[in-house]
C-alpha cells in the first residue's frame, strides 16, 4: 500500500472517530437542553475510551466552573489519578471559552476537537487562540468544525425557544 493511501485510510479513521466521539458529546449537550442549561457537551477520551462526560450545569447549580468542559476533565483526573491529561483528546460541542482554554492548558491535553465556533466567547481560534500560543507551556493540537452544523442547530434551537418563552411570559405579565 502507497504512502499516501495509508495517509488517507488513517485520516479517514481518525475523522470516523472524531465524528463518533462528537456524538457522544452532543448527547451530553442534550442532557443540558433537557434541564433548560446551554446545550453544550464535552467528552474525554483515552486511547479511544471515555473517560469524562459532561454538560453544562451552570444555571442548575449556580457555579461558574460547571461549563461542560471543565466537568469532563474533572472526571478525566479521577480516572487517571493524575491532573496530566497528557494521552486524551477532549471532544465538545462548542469552541472553548477563556476559561475552558486555559483549564485544557493547564491539563496538558494535547487535543482539541469542537464543533461550532463560538464568535462571541471562542478561544481556540475564533476571538484569540489560547489552545495554540507559543508563549505558553502547552499547546493543543486543534480540529474544529466537526458535525459543527448539528452542534450549531442544537444551540440555535436553544435559544430560539428561549427567546420565545420570555417573549410569551412578557405578554402574560402585562
Amino acid at each position: 500500500m502507497s504512502k499516501f493511501k495509508r495517509k488517507e485510510l488513517f485520516h479517514m479513521e481518525q475523522q470516523k472517530r472524531d465524528e463518533y466521539f462528537m456524538g457522544l458529546a452532543i448527547k451530553e449537550a442534550k442532557k443540558a437542553e433537557e434541564i433548560d442549561e446551554v446545550p453544550i457537551g464535552a467528552v474525554l477520551v483515552y486511547e479511544d475510551e471515555v473517560i469524562g462526560r459532561a454538560h453544562n450545569r451552570r444555571e442548575h447549580d449556580q457555579h461558574t466552573f460547571t461549563h461542560a468542559e471543565c466537568m469532563a476533565i474533572l472526571e478525566g483526573n479521577r480516572v487517571i489519578g493524575s491532573w496530566r491529561l497528557e494521552e486524551c483528546t477532549l471532544y465538545v460541542t462548542l469552541e472553548p471559552c477563556p476559561m475552558c482554554a486555559g483549564a485544557i492548558v493547564q491539563a496538558r491535553i494535547p487535543r482539541v476537537v469542537y464543533g461550532a465556533k463560538d464568535p462571541k466567547a471562542g478561544y481556540a481560534g475564533t476571538l484569540a487562540n489560547v489552545l495554540q500560543d507559543e508563549r505558553l507551556n502547552h499547546q493543543c493540537v486543534v480540529t474544529p468544525n466537526v458535525l459543527d452544523q448539528e452542534c450549531s442547530k442544537l444551540l440555535t434551537d436553544f435559544f430560539k425557544k428561549l427567546r420565545m418563552r420570555k417573549k410569551l411570559n412578557k405578554s402574560i405579565d402585562f
